[in-house]
C-alpha cells in the first residue's frame, strides 16, 4: 500500500506582500478594524468563507490574485501603515513600563482550560474562555508580563444546530492547525519541542505550539502525536468532552504538563494564576520541581510556592466543579505524591473539605485553595457566595474574614466596541481614550457627545444587528429544508 503522506501549501508572497503573513500571525489584527479591513481587501468573500482567518485565506487566495495585489500601490500603501502600526505597537512604551521598575519584572503564567481569543481559534466554550481571551488582550496593551497557557484542541467545543424538526443538535469540526495562526515551538535544529507527561505505566508526549497575542505569548499542548496511544492522543480532542476519567487525563497535561513546557523552554514564572480549578495540578508540580531542585521538605515547599499562586473561582454549581473519584486519584498519582514527600492520606486530603472523609471525592477547587496565596471570585456577589461555599476550609474564620476577595469580571474594550461608537470616541475623547479607559476624568468629556449622534450610531447598530440576525435564521432555515429562495 502507497504511504499516505501530508503537505502544507503555503503561499508565495512577494516581497512587497512578506509584511502580509507577519501581521496574519500576530492576532493584534482581531480587535484592530484597520487590519479586518486590509484582510477584506483581499477577497471578501474568501474571508467569510474562511471563517475570518486570515493564514487561511492567504492559503486560498489563488497566486495571480497575490501577485495583482503585489502590482496594486493602493493596497500595497495600506499594507504598509498596518505593518507599520503593529511595529509602533510592539515597541512602544507601555503602561507597565511607566509604572514599574525594569529591574523588578515578574513573568506571570496565566493557566486556563480555554482561550477565547477569535473564533479562528476555536479552543473555547463560553464565558471562561472568553474572559480568559480578553485577559490575555488587556495584558497586551498594558504590558503586563504575562504568558498564557492551554490545550490545543483537535476538535474545540461542539457547535450546534437545529435539526428539520427543531432538536439541538451538536457537530465537531477539525481544527486544521497549519492553517491557523498558530506555530509549532521548534528546538535550534529546527525538530519540534516536546515534553513529556508520565501517566500510569508510560509516558505522554505532547508538543507545544505558539500563538501571539499582541505582546503576549499563549503557549498551547498538543498530544494528537504518532508516538502516543490513541487513547493518549485524545487527551487534547476536545474541550469538556469524554468521561471523568479523559477529563483527569487533560487537567494533568494542562497543570503538570503546561509548567513543564514552561520550564523547558526556560521559563520560570513568579506568579502562577490558575483560572478555575482545571489547572490546579500545577500547583502540585510547583511544589515537586522546588523540592527536587531544592530538597526542601513539602510544608516549605507549599509555603514557599503558595506565595505564588493565584486562584480565580468562576462558578458556584457543583455540576460545574471537578472532583474525582479516590480510585482515579489512585490510579493517576499513585506514583506522584511519595516525589512530593506525603503519604497518601495527607495527598489525598490537600482536595477535601474533610480531610479524614475516606468517602469524599478529590475537589480541584479545594486543592487550589489550599494551595493558593490569593483568591478571588468575579464579582462582589460571587465572592460573597464563595466565602459562603469555601469558608469552611477556614475553620473559625468569621465569613467576612475568609480569605476569598472579588475582582469584577472585564472586558477588552477594544475588541468589543463598533466601530462606528471607537471612531465617535476617537473624535471627542481623543485618539488614545481606549489606554487611558481607567482614568475617570477622561470620561468627563463624554458630555461632549451630542445626543443627536449617539443616538444615530445606537441606531446604524441596531439595523446590522437585525440584519446579522436575518442572515443567520436565513442560513439556518436553509440547512433545516424550510426556506426556499
Amino acid at each position: 500500500m502507497a504511504t499516505v503522506r501530508s503537505f502544507t501549501v503555503v503561499p508565495a508572497l512577494q516581497d512587497p506582500l512578506s509584511e502580509l503573513d507577519t501581521i496574519a500571525r500576530n492576532m493584534y489584527w482581531s480587535w484592530d478594524s484597520e487590519f479586518i479591513e486590509l484582510f477584506k481587501r483581499i477577497d471578501s468573500n474568501m474571508w467569510f468563507a474562511c471563517g475570518h482567518n486570515p493564514v487561511r485565506l492567504l492559503g486560498s487566495i489563488p497566486q495571480t490574485k497575490l501577485d495583482a495585489l503585489a502590482d496594486n500601490q493602493g493596497f500595497l500603501n495600506q499594507l504598509q501603515r498596518a505593518a507599520e502600526k503593529l511595529k509602533a505597537y510592539l515597541g512602544e512604551q507601555t503602561w507597565y513600563d511607566r509604572v514599574c521598575s525594569e529591574s523588578d519584572k515578574p513573568t506571570i503564567a496565566y493557566f486556563s482550560a480555554e482561550f477565547g481569543v477569535h473564533e479562528c481559534l476555536p479552543i473555547y466554550a463560553g464565558g471562561l474562555g472568553i474572559l480568559a481571551g480578553d485577559h490575555l488582550k488587556s495584558a497586551s496593551d498594558l504590558g503586563i508580563p504575562l504568558i498564557g497557557v492551554g490545550l490545543m484542541y483537535q476538535k474545540g467545543y461542539f457547535r450546534q444546530y437545529l435539526n428539520i424538526d427543531g432538536w439541538q443538535q451538536e457537530v465537531y469540526v477539525e481544527n486544521d492547525f497549519y492553517n491557523m495562526p498558530i506555530e509549532l515551538v521548534r528546538k535550534d535544529s529546527g525538530r519540534p519541542l516536546t515534553i513529556s507527561v508520565e501517566y500510569p505505566g508510560r509516558c505522554v508526549v505532547a508538543r507545544i505550539w505558539r500563538v501571539y497575542i499582541g505582546r503576549v505569548k499563549l503557549f498551547l499542548l498538543d498530544t494528537n502525536l504518532p508516538v502516543n496511544s490513541p487513547i493518549d492522543r485524545m487527551i487534547t480532542s476536545s474541550l469538556y468532552g469524554g468521561d471523568r476519567e479523559l477529563r483527569i487525563r487533560q487537567e494533568i497535561m494542562l497543570g503538570i504538563g503546561g509548567l513543564k513546557a514552561l520550564s523547558l523552554m526556560g521559563i520560570r514564572p513568579t506568579v502562577c494564576h490558575m483560572n478555575e480549578g482545571h489547572a490546579a495540578f500545577m500547583a502540585l508540580e510547583r511544589i515537586r520541581e522546588l523540592r527536587s531542585a531544592t530538597n526542601m521538605t513539602f510544608d516549605e515547599a507549599i509555603e514557599a510556592t503558595r506565595a505564588g499562586n493565584v486562584f480565580t473561582i468562576h462558578t458556584s454549581v457543583k455540576a460545574g466543579l471537578d472532583e474525582f473519584r479516590v480510585e482515579l486519584m489512585d490510579k493517576y498519582f499513585g506514583g506522584y505524591f511519595p516525589k512530593l514527600g506525603i503519604n497518601r492520606q495527607r495527598f489525598l486530603a490537600l482536595g477535601r473539605i474533610l480531610p479524614d472523609d475516606d468517602g469524599e471525592p478529590f475537589k480541584m477547587p479545594v486543592l487550589a485553595l489550599r494551595l493558593s496565596s490569593y483568591s478571588n471570585g468575579v464579582s462582589k456577589l460571587h465572592g460573597r457566595v464563595s466565602r459562603g461555599i469555601w469558608g469552611c476550609l477556614w475553620p473559625g474564620t468569621p465569613l467576612n474574614e475568609v480569605p476569598i476577595i472579588s475582582v469584577m469580571n472585564g472586558i477588552h474594550i477594544k475588541n468589543w466596541i463598533s466601530d462606528e461608537l471607537g471612531c465617535l470616541y476617537d473624535k471627542y475623547l481623543g485618539p488614545s481614550w481606549a489606554d487611558e479607559a481607567m482614568d475617570q476624568t477622561l470620561w468627563g468629556s463624554i458630555d461632549q457627545i451630542p445626543d443627536e449622534e449617539l443616538w444615530q450610531i445606537h441606531k446604524r447598530c441596531k439595523e446590522q444587528l437585525i440584519v446579522f440576525v436575518r442572515n443567520r435564521l436565513k442560513a439556518q432555515m436553509q440547512r433545516r429544508g424550510t426556506y426556499h429562495t
